[in-house]
Parts: structure tokens; sequence; C-alpha cells
């Protein structure tokens, strides 16, 4: 039987290009090759497309682009696959499904879904819409309150009345009356905590949304709540389930990009040490979400849990999680009975059921 032909895309033009190509090193290292035919598709901070054939973990480093080809990958349904060109020729390689491990903007944000929706083209992760709605905080949120689910009292404020210094009194303004302080400014369209920022005061509140304003156009101000964090992995389509639910104790004042990525004083308690009514109810609330935001596939569901009242708040949904060795998405699951592998496995078969389930209808 022949094995099924898997693109790897990692990379990507986000801030959160460094971590995609762990991720995607840990996934490679990880995929059934006895079951998986693996084409290596990496994306640079440019937005240039290469296929790489080299040492794996070469990804991670940084090094892939010195040995890796020129490649691309069309919206034509004539070719399902990636064309790479070496030597003023060209080479063309047929692909079954897409794994994009691509986190942030102009990939977990719906932008490589389209691509692959045109070129019919089976892929791992939730369609456009679900993608788009999970990476920006502003609108998730806003179905999470329509549909009843607890999430921290928010505000928005955009990148061009940053430029006029006579609207910041204004903006220190409102953001005093409705959030109050302590509060977290974030980009609305981004992950990986890169951008965020923890606002003690109004003195430095518009140097955080200046930080933030970096990364997108729209800012997101949150109430700052003294809590736990927790996390819940969700896996499948029309009728998912979620993991057990972790929590992370991080290293610094919050779980910022260096917290998640670089300081081992970080700490992941799986399961979390919580009661098993407030496990079920994070558990239950992570469906939930997942179903409003109509995500199938995957998706690493935050939380916050009040440390003096033990409400559990909804945070954000994340579709295409952390897949490092270190990352809460996978070890959610190994820690529920489900093997790095073996979930690789699950997401692609997730991917092919969708797509063969649109055929069946066309």
């Amino acid at each position: 039987m022949d094995k099924l032909k898997v693109a790897v895309l990692f990379g990507g033009q986000s801030g959160e290009h460094e971590v995609s190509r762990v991720s995607a090193t840990s996934i490679i290292n990880n995929i059934d090759r006895e079951k998986y035919e693996v084409y290596m598709v990496g994306i640079t901070k440019r937005g240039q497309w290469y296929l790489y054939s080299g040492d794996v973990d070469k990804i991670a480093t940084g090094e892939w682009e010195k040995e890796a080809v020129p490649a691309l990958i069309g919206p034509s349904t004539m070719y399902k696959g990636i064309i790479a060109f070496k030597d003023k020729s060209y080479e063309f390689y047929p692909i079954d499904v897409v794994f994009p491990v691509l986190h942030g903007p102009n990939g977990e944000d719906g932008t490589v879904q389209g691509l692959m929706e045109l070129l019919e083209m089976p892929y791992v992760g939730p369609n456009v819409l679900s993608s788009s709605l999970c990476m920006d905080k502003v609108f998730s949120k806003r179905i999470f309150l329509e549909s009843g689910i607890p999430t921290p009292k928010f505000t928005v404020v955009y990148r061009k009345n940053l430029n006029d210094v006579d609207k910041h009194e204004k903006i220190r303004s409102e953001i005093s009356e409705k959030i109050g302080y302590p509060c977290f400014v974030k980009p609305a369209n981004m992950g990986s905590s890169v951008g965020i920022s923890k606002v003690h005061n109004e003195g430095e509140l518009i140097d955080a949304l200046k930080i933030a304003a970096k990364y997108d156009r729209k800012i997101i101000v949150e109430e700052g709540i003294d809590a736990r964090e927790i996390e819940c992995s969700v896996l499948g389509n029309d009728t998912p389930e979620a993991s057990v639910a972790g929590e992370i104790v991080p290293a610094h004042e919050f779980y910022d990009y260096d917290a998640k990525y670089f300081d081992e004083a970080s700490k992941l308690f799986i399961p979390a040490p919580i009661p098993d009514a407030k496990m079920e109810e994070i558990r239950e609330l992570a469906i939930k979400a997942y179903t409003a935001l109509d995500v199938r596939g995957m998706a690493r569901v935050d939380f916050l849990m009040d440390k003096n009242t033990g409400k559990v708040y909804l945070n954000e949904l994340n579709t295409i999680p952390g897949f490092t060795q270190i990352s809460m998405y996978p070890k959610l699951w190994e820690a529920s009975g489900k093997p790095y592998s073996e979930l690789i496995d699950e997401l692609i078969q997730l991917a092919l059921s969708v797509h063969n389930e649109k055929c069946t209808n066309w």
C-alpha cells in the first residue's frame, strides 16, 4: 500500500516564525514514516516558499534555508502538490494532505487554509472562517459572550488613534473606566504571547499599546485577573473530545514569550491540581467554545481561574497550537492516553475525513 504524501508547512511571515520551525521539527521527527511520506515545505520571513530535503534538525536552527530549493503550491486543482524549481527545470511532487504548522498571521488565520480550499486539498485544522475567528481575539470573545461563555472584560484600541498624541488622554481615561488596572494589552491577531504586556498603571499604558501596535492595527485590552492559567486540548470534527486540563505556573509575571519557550523555571502540572468538578467544567467549556466557533481538527483552549473566587474564564483558542516536545497541546493528550505520533496520525485522518465528506456532497 502506497504511503500517504504529507506536506508539512513551517516558518511563515509572522512573529512566531521561530516557534513554528521548532514545532515542525517535532512533528516531522515523530510522524510515522512507515505510513507517511513527508515533504518539508518552508516559508521564509519574506514569504518565499522552498522545498527542503536535508537534515530535519536544521529546520529548528534556521540553517535549512541554505539547502532548500524554490517551490510553490499553486491554487489550481490540476496540480495538487508541490512544484520545485532547480537548474532551470522543475519537478512536481503530488501531495495527499497538508499539515500547516504556521503559528500566527499568514498561517493560522485562514489565509493558508483558503489556498488549500482553492486547491481542493485536505489540510489539518479548522476551515477558513473558524481559523480567522479564533485568531482574532476580539471577534472570538464576542462569540463567547453570545454563547454564554465567561471571558474577561475587554475593549479595543486602534493603532491609528495612537498616532495622535491628543487622543492619548482619552484612551487612558476609557481604559481606566472600562477595564481598570492591572490589565493586559495584546495584538488582536497574534499568538505565543508576542507583543503582550501587563500594564500596572496608567503611566505604562501608551507604551504597551505601541508595542502591541507593531503587530496589529487592532489592539485588545483585557482586565487583569489574579488567576491560575489552565489549558485544555480539544481534538475532533463533529464530535470533539477534550483532554485533561493542565496548569502553567510561569517563571515570569505572566506566561510571556520567554517563559513559554526559553525559561525552564516555568512549571507545567498535568493534570492540573484542581477539584474534579472544576476539571469537568473546564473540559465542558472547552468543547462548548470549540463548537461555538465551529472548529474542526484541533485547538488548545486557554482558561483563567480566579485565585480568589475559583470562577473560570475562557481566554482564547489556538487552532495551530505549539507542537514542540514541551508544548501543552501534545503533552495534555499524552497524559490523556494519546501518544505524540498517534496524535499526529489522528489529526491527518480527521483532515481526510473532512475532505471526503465535502467530496461526498459535491
